[in-house]
C-alpha cells in the first residue's frame, strides 16, 4: 500500500511540473503585460524599466525557476491589472465557486444515481426511455443555452429566482457563504442546476451502464436461483458493486464541475474563479490566467490521488496488485 501511495504521490509531481511549464509557457504569448498596465503617456524608457523591475528581461530558465518557487511557497504575486496580491484575489473567490460545485454534484448524484438504476431495472419502460430521451437532450444542449433557458422561465417569465450574482452572503471569517442566507440559497439554485445538468447525465448512464452488466454476472443470477428476494438483489448485491467503479467519476466530476463552470459563472455573473479567469483574459493579466491554470490542475491531482486511495480501500485487487 505504501508503495501504492508513493508512486502516486511520485506520478503527481510530475504532473504538476508539466502543467507549471504548461502555464508558464502558455501565457508569454498572449500579449505585452508591460503595455496592459501603463498608459499610452508612459514613455519607453519608463516602460523599459518597469519591464527590468518585473524580472520580464531575465532569460526564460530564470523565469521559469523563480516561477516554480513562488508556487511552492505560496507567493503567487501580483495581478498585473489590479495590482493585488493573487493569492487574496482567490481567497476572495473560491467559496463561491466550491460552494457552486459542491451543490452541483450533489444534485448529479442525487438525482442522477436513482435514475440510473431505475433505467437499468426497467429496460424498455415508457418512464425510463423518457428519462434517456431527457437526459440525451440535457447533455446535448450547450451549457450557456441552458442557463439562459432557465433565466428566462424562472427569473424573468416566473420571477421565482435571482439570474445574477450570489445574493446575500455570511463571513465566517474569510470564507463567505450562501448557505446561512436564503437569499443565498435562492441565488445559487439555477447556476447549480446548469452546472449539474452535464454531470447529472454522466452518472445516470454510467450507473445505468453498470448495473445492466452486473445484473448479467454470475453471482447475480446464483443470488437468483436461491431465491432472495430482488430488493436484496439490487440494493444489496448489485447496487453495491455497481457504485466501484462510480467512485472513480464522481472524483473526476467535481474536478471537472471546478474546471469548467467558467461558462455558468459568466451566463449568471457568479463572481467565482472562472469569472476571474475570464476577466484576467480580457485584460491579459498573465499572473492570474497561470496561478489559475496551476490551481485547478492541483485540484484534479489531489482528487485523482484521494479517488485512487479509495478504490484501493474499496477493491481489494487494486491492493493485491500493488502489492505485487
Amino acid at each position: 500500500m505504501l508503495s501504492f501511495v508513493a508512486r502516486r504521490l511520485l506520478q503527481s509531481i510530475f504532473v504538476m511540473l508539466a502543467v507549471s511549464l504548461i502555464a508558464f509557457t502558455l501565457f508569454r504569448f498572449v500579449g505585452d503585460p508591460v503595455a496592459q498596465m501603463v498608459g499610452q503617456e508612459t514613455s519607453l524608457e519608463d516602460q523599459a524599466r518597469l519591464r527590468e523591475t518585473m524580472g520580464l528581461n531575465d532569460p526564460i530558465t530564470t523565469q521559469f525557476v523563480r516561477f516554480i518557487g513562488n508556487l511552492t511557497t505560496g507567493n503567487f504575486g501580483y495581478s498585473y491589472r489590479t495590482r493585488q496580491p493573487i493569492s487574496d484575489m482567490i481567497l476572495k473567490r473560491l467559496p463561491a465557486t466550491l460552494e457552486l460545485g459542491i451543490v452541483s454534484l450533489l444534485i448529479s448524484l442525487i438525482v442522477g444515481i436513482p435514475a440510473g438504476i431505475y433505467t437499468a431495472l426497467h429496460r424498455g419502460g415508457v418512464i425510463a426511455n423518457s428519462i434517456l430521451v431527457t437526459t440525451l437532450i440535457g447533455v446535448s444542449v450547450p451549457t450557456f443555452v441552458i442557463g439562459i433557458f432557465l433565466i428566462y422561465i424562472f427569473g424573468v417569465h416566473l420571477g421565482w429566482l435571482p439570474t445574477f450574482g450570489r445574493g446575500d452572503v455570511v463571513a465566517l471569517g474569510w470564507w463567505n457563504t450562501n448557505f446561512l442566507t436564503v437569499d443565498g440559497l435562492r441565488s445559487l439554485v439555477l447556476p447549480a442546476i446548469t452546472l449539474g445538468v452535464y454531470q447529472l447525465t454522466l452518472t445516470m448512464r454510467l450507473v445505468r451502464s453498470e448495473m445492466q452488466d452486473v445484473m448479467k454476472s454470475d453471482f447475480i443470477k446464483f443470488a437468483t436461483a436461491r431465491g432472495i428476494n430482488k430488493r436484496s438483489i439490487h440494493f444489496k448485491h448489485a447496487l453495491r458493486n455497481t457504485l466501484v467503479p462510480v467512485i472513480t467519476i464522481i472524483g473526476l466530476q467535481f474536478g471537472g464541475i471546478i474546471a469548467f463552470s467558467i461558462v455558468t459563472e459568466s451566463v449568471f455573473q457568479w463572481p467565482g474563479m472562472g469569472l476571474l479567469f475570464l476577466d484576467s483574459i480580457r485584460y491579459v493579466d498573465i499572473p492570474v490566467m497561470s496561478v489559475y491554470l496551476v490551481l485547478i490542475a492541483l485540484m484534479f491531482v489531489i482528487i485523482n490521488l484521494i479517488v485512487d486511495l479509495l478504490y484501493a480501500v474499496i477493491d481489494p485487487r487494486v491492493r493485491v496488485e500493488s502489492a505485487r
